[in-house]
């Protein structure tokens, strides 16, 4: 089993970090119902055009024969099982209408039936296999070993551990077999191999996979730390607090996969009336083969009467009633940049009534940034000088408020001096010798203490002070520039907002009940600071992942459509467990991005409001194909048993009402079917 070094996660940078997560994905055609699919579209496929070109019998009759059976035996057999249950699905009766239409020459159009129900149910299929993938790969983000501390000549215990500076060994165990109270050493970069309290030692700890902050949390003895997140800087003796088994990561993986198991299955609108009218269908269909019959009438026009009615009966435009709109809005919405990943979502997508959104990388593009730069009165520097000198010192370093430093220095073309003698301290902040003199620059509760003298006297500290009270007042990250033990300045950085931001919580706000909602990890102060600027009045902020799913299905069980907005690993059990998730794509971790039920792939937030709409407006289309395809239903199937219908009015009634649905629930597909807040 590979150790936590071969597992080498990605060092702390700038951008916010992605979990290095080996990537899992079942092969579509590892799936048995999508190679059924596979073979039912190519035989029919190799079928049309001898059919269509007159060819004899045998050389496409027994082509659209394995047509059938491949695309419709396992349909057909769940179809089947059903019964045994006592219900009627229209699996079966699209099974039944298509050999039905073979039955009467129509072997075209059955054929097609069972090439499209085949398709859909690989979709599904193939859906539900990445999911279930994404959520395994989950459990990669903890690392598989992890280094147990011993003290030399005892029996594991731990207490006096290290207090009287005896040996102590150190054994590579599997972090599965931790047990609570054992010490682990958690060394940078690496990942911290199960969820316990810092015994001693410091180090930045990314815990955006958990927490969904932005930056690294400074970790000192006492603090708790969690099983998957990374230790950037320093060293951690760690004491298990929870068995493996019960971590927070571990879980958040239950929690998606009980959400999974648990949320109602969300049937499109038709059916919701598929027993009524399945049943209905096949007894109809009996009644008007047997009644002639009883009647005295002739077995073949009786059995020809009873076929056209089931042909003219069958719900082929009822169903393309529903899936041209809303696979049209689908289409529109992926030019777009938006993938929704199945027909359901799209309709699922309209029938919003609230939302709740996450902070970072959703209303935030994720990744830290300079928003303040203010030299102190008398210290002689203007704001790029003060900037400059910041991003020399810091520039050897990895951690994201050094790299957000530099980034702004090199936006403004300001040339960085050699930095010698660099040292960084967990915490603290960097110390390094710029153009001669000692630069430091890191968090102001540590670094303006050290100072005396003549800057005391005349008044540099305090105004630093003040400085850094008005940045954080803000709800940013104050970072303090002192050279030679002298305050010159502070820097203010904070993850940026979305431009778009506003906008779409204002849009989204128009277009349901309750006004949208907060959910975040980050800090009660910065979290209230970002939902004033974007007009959120409700905030739930320091969230972990399963008080973010605990929310969401309170409003579930109170009756709402909760759609939940989020990126990261710590979004997950809320989106799946929401009645409509949406992963934002360019920052969204893996597990986000497989549960969620759409993806706004160009990272573009203004998107979601926009694709709710589209998914109002292909509902709107739905119910006028429905009502289009029941008046043509009605009136063939009436003319069927009052006036004996010719077969081939009677097909071609069907063909034109189906053609008739599918080109009006094609008028999504335009251009100005999407509109933006």
């Amino acid at each position: 089993m590979p150790s936590v070094l071969d597992r080498r996660p990605a060092p702390v940078s700038a951008g916010r970090p992605r979990p290095a997560v080996p990537r899992r994905r079942t092969r579509v055609l590892a799936l048995p119902e999508a190679r059924w699919a596979c073979a039912a579209l190519a035989l029919f496929l190799l079928a049309l055009p001898p059919y269509l070109l007159g060819a004899p019998a045998w050389s496409w009759g027994p082509l659209f024969a394995a047509t059938y059976v491949t695309g419709g035996w396992e349909p057909g057999w769940q179809g089947l099982k059903a019964l045994r249950d006592r219900t009627l699905d229209v699996d079966l009766l699209m099974v039944v209408a298509a050999l039905g239409a073979a039955a009467i020459g129509q072997v075209l159009d059955g054929a097609l039936l069972i090439v499209i129900f085949a398709t859909s149910g690989a979709l599904e299929a193939v859906a539900t296999a990445r999911t279930a993938d994404s959520v395994r790969g989950l459990l990669d983000l903890a690392p598989a070993t992890a280094t147990r501390l011993r003290p030399e000549g005892t029996d594991g215990g731990f207490g006096g551990f290290g207090a009287d500076g005896g040996v102590v060994t150190e054994e590579s165990v599997e972090a599965a077999r931790l047990a609570v109270g054992d010490v682990i050493l958690v060394r940078p970069g690496e990942r911290v191999g199960a969820d316990g309290v810092v015994l001693d030692g410091a180090g930045d700890v990314d815990q955006a996979t958990i927490t969904g902050e932005p930056l690294p949390v400074v970790k000192q003895a006492g603090d708790e730390v969690f099983a998957g997140t990374v230790n950037g800087t320093g060293s951690l003796r760690v004491r298990v607090e929870r068995d493996p088994a019960d971590s927070v990561i571990a879980r958040i993986v239950r929690m998606v996969e009980e959400a999974a198991e648990t949320k109602a299955p969300t049937q499109l609108f038709i059916e919701k009336v598929e027993q009524r009218y399945s049943i209905g269908m096949v007894v109809a269909t009996l009644a008007v083969f047997a009644l002639p019959l009883a009647f005295g009438a002739a077995l073949q026009p009786a059995l020809l009467r009873a076929m056209t009615f089931m042909i003219v009966a069958s719900p082929c435009a009822v169903v393309l009633s529903t899936m041209p709109p809303l696979l049209s809005a689908m289409a529109n919405a992926g030019r777009h940049g938006v993938l929704v990943k199945s027909a359901v979502v799209m309709e699922r997508l309209g029938q919003t009534d609230s939302v709740a959104v996450d902070k970072t990388g959703t209303l935030t593009e994720g990744t830290p940034r300079v928003t303040d730069i203010r030299p102190l009165p008398g210290s002689g520097l203007e704001a790029d000088a003060l900037l400059r000198l910041a991003a020399s010192a810091g520039h050897p370093s990895e951690h994201p408020l050094a790299r957000a430093v530099v980034d702004a220095a090199r936006e403004r073309g300001l040339p960085l001096s050699a930095a010698d003698g660099f040292t960084s301290a967990p915490g603290q902040g960097v110390t390094a010798t710029v153009d001669g003199r000692t630069v430091q620059v890191g968090s102001p509760a540590r670094l303006l203490p050290l100072g005396t003298g003549e800057a005391a006297r005349d008044g540099l500290r305090d105004g630093v002070r003040e400085a850094v009270r008005e940045v954080e007042a803000a709800g940013r990250t104050a970072v303090a520039v002192l050279r030679d033990g002298t305050p010159l300045g502070v820097l203010g950085i904070a993850d940026r907002l979305r431009p778009d931001a506003a906008a779409t919580v204002a849009a989204l706000a128009r277009m349901t009940d309750l006004p949208p909602v907060l959910l975040t990890g980050d800090n009660v102060r910065a979290a209230r600071q970002l939902a004033a600027e974007v007009g959120i009045t409700d905030v739930r902020a320091g969230l972990l992942p399963q008080d973010k799913a605990a929310a969401v299905r309170a409003w579930e069980a109170r009756g709402r459509k909760v759609l939940v907005v989020g990126d990261g690993v710590n979004d997950a059990p809320a989106l799946a467990a929401a009645h409509t998730g949406v992963a934002m794509g360019r920052a969204g971790s893996d597990l986000a991005l497989e549960t969620a039920d759409a993806v706004v792939i160009r990272d573009e937030l203004a998107t979601v409001p926009a694709v709710v709409k589209l998914s109002r407006a292909a509902h709107r289309l739905v119910i006028q194909n429905l009502t289009i395809a029941a008046v043509f239903i009605a009136a063939l199937a009436v003319w069927d048993l009052t006036a004996a219908l010719p077969l081939p009015l009677g097909v071609a009634g069907h063909e034109g009402s189906t053609l008739v649905v599918a080109l009006n629930g094609l008028r999504l597909l335009r251009d100005t079917a999407w509109t933006r807040p």
